[in-house]
């Protein structure tokens, strides 16, 4: 098939990489003329696992294309995919300007019929807008399909690639098989194409990250009430997580959720029920809890140091608001940087590919940032692990020990045994861990 992909964020690049990695012939379009020359000479603008290796072998295919041209990239293809930000309103709503933007564009180039499809996340009722604004500027026909993302930073490639399903929201039967001969070489070993209704599929993406939250904030209520009881999240885990009805995903407790999604889709979610007079407690405390559990470390580290980190210096592993990507949007490192320099500390940090978000950001205003992070302990007096990335789980504690003022380590995401740390010879804080 012939796809243009509108917006070369996250979600419409990695989307139009798998695309064009199944034979379709895709243009990805976006205003921004210095990102398309950086994509068109090879410069990935995002950090995801393996994008650039797909990114790379499809435009030398041919098959993958980028463009600032918005009429030769409606007119040259079936299928439209609107994947361009939603951020969050200061009520917690979905900003949709540039959703609708693009969507009187393309109304405006069209030339035959087309398939234009709501690939970013966007509240319910946005199908209904989009439908509205393309059809202001045109006479000729067209469908409008909701076909929301469930990519997990990190993972993009593989979960575009074999997804546990996708969803499809269109009225039209016609289009619906369109949509399903686009997916079907990525759904081969079974796994659903769910074809819906449009309100349907808006609102499945929320409701799908917003049980996800739910089970994050849960069991970090859990773990902070083993910090008060004397029991042990591990164990507590392992017993909740061997239920078939439960499970072991997303109940490993830490400081909390960041990101691109979470926190803007909760919020968003929240802000639809409230436009229909309908309260969403839970998902409320969700967001409440998680607020609360960014800074969940500081009241530890305040209580080993009698009450005061004035003067003290800390080395922060991580960055990220998790493992594998350099995404910062709401990462809990900020909330955590930003407290403990408030309180009179200094920090060190380190992360694998974030330092450059980090201080695009300006976090470089409250902590200095290392390449190594080793050199980001020394001299420390103690270390604050905030994300979990797979070369913190296994360092040299002999050299560790030789660098820190004081052997202390505050393991904001519990990857570290709690006996095998004390037996080293450091001070041990997890998240309810005995």
């Amino acid at each position: 098939m012939k796809l243009t992909i509108v917006g070369t964020g996250y979600v419409g690049l990695v989307a139009g990489a798998c695309f064009s990695e199944s034979g379709n012939h895709v243009i990805c379009m976006d205003k921004d003329e210095d990102k398309i020359k950086r994509l068109r000479e090879g410069d990935i603008p995002i950090y995801e696992p393996g994008l650039d290796v797909l990114v790379k072998r499809n435009q030398n295919n041919e098959r993958l294309t980028f463009t600032t041209d918005m009429e030769k990239a409606v007119q040259a293809s079936d299928v439209i995919f609107i994947a361009v930000g939603t951020p969050p309103d200061e009520d917690g709503s979905a900003d949709l300007q540039y959703v609708l933007a693009v969507a009187k564009s393309i109304g405006q180039h069209m030339d035959r019929f087309k398939i234009v499809v709501n690939k970013s996340t966007v509240p319910v009722g946005t199908a209904d807008k989009v439908r509205a604004a393309v059809a202001a500027e045109t006479d000729i026909d067209f469908e409008v399909v909701s076909n929301p993302e469930f990519l997990k930073e990190g993972a993009a490639i593989d979960d575009f690639m074999y997804p546990d399903r996708v969803v499809i929201g269109t009225r039209s039967e016609k289009v619906a098989d369109t949509m399903r001969e686009l997916y079907a070489p990525f759904v081969r070993t079974g796994n659903p194409i769910i074809i819906m209704d449009e309100r349907s599929a808006e609102i499945t993406k929320y409701a799908a990250n917003a049980i996800l939250a739910t089970k994050i904030s849960f069991i970090n209520e859990i773990a902070n009430l083993c910090d008060k009881i004397g029991a042990d999240v591990e164990m507590v885990r392992k017993g909740i997580g061997s239920d078939k009805r439960i499970g072991y995903s997303f109940i490993f407790p830490g400081v909390g959720y960041g990101g691109s999604c979470f926190p803007k889709d909760v919020k968003a979610i929240i802000r639809t029920a409230r436009d229909y007079d309908y309260d969403l407690r839970v998902l409320d405390a969700v967001e409440n809890v998680n607020q609360s559990q960014k800074l969940v470390m500081v009241p530890k580290i305040l209580e080993h140091f009698g009450g005061s980190v004035e003067g003290k210096t800390f080395g922060v592993w991580g960055l990220s608001f998790k493992p594998k990507t350099d995404d910062m949007r709401e990462a809990p490192a900020i909330e955590i940087i930003k407290k403990l320099h408030k309180l009179g500390a200094k920090i060190k940090a380190h992360d694998p590919v974030a330092i450059e978000e980090a201080e695009r950001i300006g976090l470089g205003d409250y902590a200095t940032f290392h390449e190594d992070y080793y050199e980001a302990i020394r001299d420390t007096h103690g270390l604050i692990l905030v994300t979990e990335w797979l070369n913190y789980r296994e360092p040299d504690f002999d050299q560790m020990k030789t660098l820190l003022k004081e052997p202390v380590i505050f393991d904001g995401r519990n990857i570290f045994h709690p006996d095998k740390i004390k037996s080293l010879g450091f001070k041990y804080y997890g998240i309810g861990r005995r």
